[in-house]
């Protein structure tokens, strides 16, 4: 069985892309079958897979707005290991267009249905707001990943985000269930880190992962070069953590 994870979050720069980036990468070294998907206009997933946006022919909005196949559309990038259904700016027309369809939250999963069985795993790069798209990802998905930075704010768009996936799995999706709330950019060093953190793990006690991804450079270099941190650095602090990621959840397969 495919699972279709929606790495979501609706406040920017707590590490969505990074995380997707970099749990396609590992776990397609553990012989799991991987696509990501792109679903964010800034299209980061794709850059950050070394791709630029403005050099592809086709992407998700085609295949949203029925203009391309997902089989035509799919890049299989060799060089990391996984597939990917990249993104580019003009996401926001089928972001518009989805608004005026009869069906617009489940166009995703439509999309998916069928068409993504030889896939082991299926992660969404979810845009930083809860719109359309964000909604379209979490109807389609089996469960969510959801990263949090530590600090003062974290806990408040936290609260929000729960509402917002208790809503849907009472609607639109009763299946979808969270994977896992992870820690990003702590540092250890920071007492609003600490503090933040232990306030996750007394609220949402299991449901927060044992893994913590560190604030480290070669982590934040690593988009930069097109690449994730195993083909950065393998060495690093930040590749040893999405590897252990990764080993919480295989332990979680059906």
């Amino acid at each position: 069985m495919t699972e279709i994870l929606a790495v979501v979050n609706q406040k920017g720069g707590v590490g969505k892309t990074t995380t997707c980036i970099n749990l396609a990468s590992c776990l397609s070294r553990t012989n799991r079958k991987t696509l990501l998907i792109d679903l964010d206009p800034q299209s980061n997933a794709t850059r950050g897979s070394g791709l630029d946006p403005h050099e592809i022919d086709m992407s998700i909005n085609d295949v949203l707005l029925k203009d391309a196949s997902m089989e035509e559309t799919i890049i299989d990038k060799e060089d990391l290991g996984f597939s990917l259904l990249p993104a580019t700016p003009v996401l926001t027309e089928a972001e518009v267009k989805l608004l005026e369809s009869q069906d617009k939250e489940f166009t995703l999963k439509k999309t998916l249905l069928n068409k993504i069985k030889q896939y082991k795993y299926v992660l969404i790069d979810c845009p930083p707001s809860l719109n359309i798209l964000t909604v379209n990802a979490l109807a389609a998905s089996t469960a969510t990943i959801i990263p949090v930075q530590c600090e003062f704010f974290a806990l408040q768009g936290l609260s929000e985000l729960m509402t917002t996936i208790e809503q849907i799995k009472q609607g639109t999706n009763r299946e979808l269930s969270i994977k896992g709330i992870l820690r990003t950019m702590f540092d250890p060093r920071n007492n609003l880190s600490l503090d933040v953190s232990e306030q996750l793990l007394k609220y949402f006690k299991d449901q927060v992962f044992k893994t913590i991804i560190p604030r480290n450079i070669r982590l934040a270099e690593a988009p930069s070069h097109g690449q994730p941190i195993q083909d950065y650095d393998d060495s690093s602090k930040g590749a040893f953590a999405y590897m252990s990621l990764v080993g919480e959840i295989i332990k979680q397969e059906k």
